[in-house]
């Protein structure tokens, strides 16, 4: 027996009145660096910065909602230097000043731009992973904020992505306090390390929202000193 079908109503157009948007500038610059108020984010170079990396994110905790968890220095090269021959730019989080205990300097993380298409002027901040010492700190907005910033004021991004895991309620959260949108779960989507197939929760920024969002995120970090 065929499952009678369910009435769709289709979406209106919320831009119906729209302008050219120009293509997105890609890549960025050689050397090019984004420092926020206690963070800076460098080009990931796998020879240089994989050790330091790999020893600074090596905890089962920081692992348990990204698949490819790299159990040696060596393999953690080998995972940014496939992502960058993917297309992917990650980018290394460090501090540029003392924080939480942890010297100036100090590894605290790594992001990715991603899923980028320079034509459609749009691209994705994902495969983000900090200590634990820091979950649930100013470096997540911070570091969001210098990225987001770049994409929108300097690559001329129309439209940021964002997502994560269906089971990962900690990141939905933390997405949702950036001010992103929700956008929907894209079902059966992706596959997790343990070969089991993910539902993915979506959320984004557009051009229009960021001004906004760039507000809000700025008096989030005042706030917190």
């Amino acid at each position: 027996m065929v499952a009678a079908s369910i009435p769709f109503s289709a979406v209106p157009d919320p831009r119906p009145v729209d302008t050219p948007w120009p293509e997105m500038t890609w890549p960025p610059a050689p050397g090019v660096k984004l420092r926020g108020r206690i963070v800076e984010l460098s080009p990931a170079v796998a020879d240089h910065d994989a050790d330091e990396t790999f020893a600074a994110l090596d905890d089962d905790r920081t692992w348990a909602m990204l698949s490819g968890r790299p159990h040696t220095g060596q393999a953690m090269a080998d995972v940014l230097r496939r992502h960058i021959h993917n297309g992917r730019f990650p980018w290394i989080v460090r501090l540029h000043t003392g924080y939480q205990g942890l010297a100036p300097g100090a590894v605290v993380g790594m992001t990715s731009y991603l899923e980028v298409s320079a034509t459609d002027a749009r691209l994705e901040i994902g495969w983000t992973a900090y200590r634990p010492e820091v979950w649930g700190t100013v470096i997540n907005p911070d570091t969001k904020l210098a990225l987001l910033s770049f994409a929108f004021d300097v690559l001329g991004a129309g439209r940021v992505q964002l997502k994560t895991d269906v089971r990962n309620v900690r990141s939905q959260s933390a997405i949702a306090r950036l001010g992103a949108r929700y956008e929907g779960t894209l079902r059966r989507y992706q596959r997790r390390g343990d070969d089991t197939v993910r539902d993915t929760v979506m959320f984004s920024i557009i051009a229009e929202e960021w001004p906004s969002v760039n507000r809000g995120l700025v008096e989030r970090l005042d706030a917190t000193g």
